[in-house]
């Protein structure tokens, strides 16, 4: 009997099949039509004359498969081709899927049409074939959608390789005017506008990588390479001060940030200098180094040659003591007070005139007064010398 049931359901559908073939471009026209009314983005997206083309084949394909063996029949194999498409016209997914709820309503009320009209009391036994037919159009549903996705996954990395490349670009001092307006679009920057740029190792979060953010207001683009990472700043009317505020909190090592340069073109510039920063922190704690802020350094940095030798010189009978650690801690701490020997102190827990003494000290084996200017500037690039450049 269930049998019997089974081939009756089955010669309803593939007789129904053969008439819906039949009203085929009118089932289109009613599903593009009612598609296109109750969605905009079927609208703006995708031209009516594709619309409606791929729409009659994906019927023909579906209604076909209901008059074929199984390994004969195209339907989830076309609904892949239908997914990668959209996903390529940029329809949304929830679209798509509509279009495919639709096309189900549709293709079941005229199956109903075409028994109803015909054999009548045929009605009950064709309520056995409705899941048959829901779940053909759901398996073509669930296939577009993986299709969308995954083809919607491809066009997303080579958008953000493109992007990232044009950024690459501009941080290389690789663009041209032609590149550099390129970049401004695909990263919706302003071409000219205030920028700076800041380099950190030992990001705090890894997952920004490739990504953009915003702290404390301000825009940031961040880029991963081998050692360390880049940011490029969309500064605004903000300053320096507002950018190492809103940093601070997710830089857990050295990080370097550049003077404010203007345009994307000057980013490379900016880059290199955020990188010279950087250099400028020891490593040994976490520590964000304006470069504006650390110009002597800077200039240690960039002739280590000359360093070392500035350091012997100056800072040579000190080296070679054994309370070399002490008295280069004492004048670091000297200098970062401003000369102060009480706040001095206060960081190195001793006393006030246990800081003199030791200053003395300095000036009797260097032969320099930390109370001369020129000593005094001497003194403070070799002592970031030693720190910047420290004896192999």
């Amino acid at each position: 009997m269930r049998s019997r049931t089974d081939s009756e359901v089955r010669e309803l559908l593939r007789t129904s099949a053969a008439r819906l073939l039949e009203r085929l471009p009118t089932l289109t026209d009613e599903l593009v039509r009612r598609g296109r009314r109750s969605d905009e983005a079927y609208r703006i997206a995708i031209p009516f004359d594709d619309h409606w083309k791929s729409t009659h084949e994906g019927m023909r394909v579906g209604i076909t498969a209901i008059l074929q063996p199984r390994h004969e029949r195209r339907d989830v194999a076309y609904a892949q081709t239908v997914g990668r498409r959209r996903a390529e016209h940029g329809l949304p997914l929830d679209s798509l899927m509509r279009s495919y709820r639709l096309a189900a309503q549709i293709t079941w009320d005229g199956v109903i049409d075409i028994v109803g009209d015909q054999t009548p009391e045929r009605l009950p036994a064709l309520l056995r074939s409705a899941t048959h037919v829901w779940h053909a159009i759901d398996r073509q549903a669930v296939a577009a959608a993986d299709a969308y996705r995954r083809r919607e996954n491809e066009l997303l990395g080579r958008t953000n390789e493109h992007v990232h490349a044009l950024l690459d670009a501009l941080l290389e001092g690789r663009a041209d005017a032609a590149v550099t307006g390129l970049a401004a679009a695909a990263l919706d920057l302003p071409e000219q506008g205030r920028y700076a740029v800041v380099t950190t190792r030992l990001p705090g979060r890894p997952d920004r990588a490739h990504r953009p953010e915003t702290l404390g207001g301000l825009r940031l683009l961040w880029r991963m390479r081998a050692d360390f990472e880049i940011a490029v700043v969309l500064m605004g009317d903000r300053d320096l001060d507002d950018l190492v505020a809103a940093v601070r909190p997710v830089i857990c090592g050295t990080a370097g940030i550049s003077p404010v340069v203007d345009g994307l073109a000057e980013l490379a510039t900016a880059r290199r200098l955020a990188e010279l920063a950087m250099r400028t922190c020891s490593g040994d704690r976490p520590e964000i180094a304006r470069l504006d802020r650390r110009l002597p350094a800077a200039l240690v940095v960039c002739q280590p040659g000359l360093s070392r030798h500035l350091a012997s010189d100056v800072l040579g009978p000190v080296l070679a003591s054994p309370d070399r650690g002490v008295l280069l801690a004492t004048l670091e701490a000297w200098l970062r007070c401003e000369g102060s020997a009480v706040r001095a102190a206060g960081e190195l827990y001793c006393h006030r005139n246990t800081v003199f003494n030791r200053v003395r000290r300095i000036e009797q084996m260097t032969g320099r007064s930390l109370s001369r200017p020129r000593d005094l500037v001497e003194l403070s690039l070799a002592l970031d010398a030693v720190r910047l450049h420290p004896e192999p």
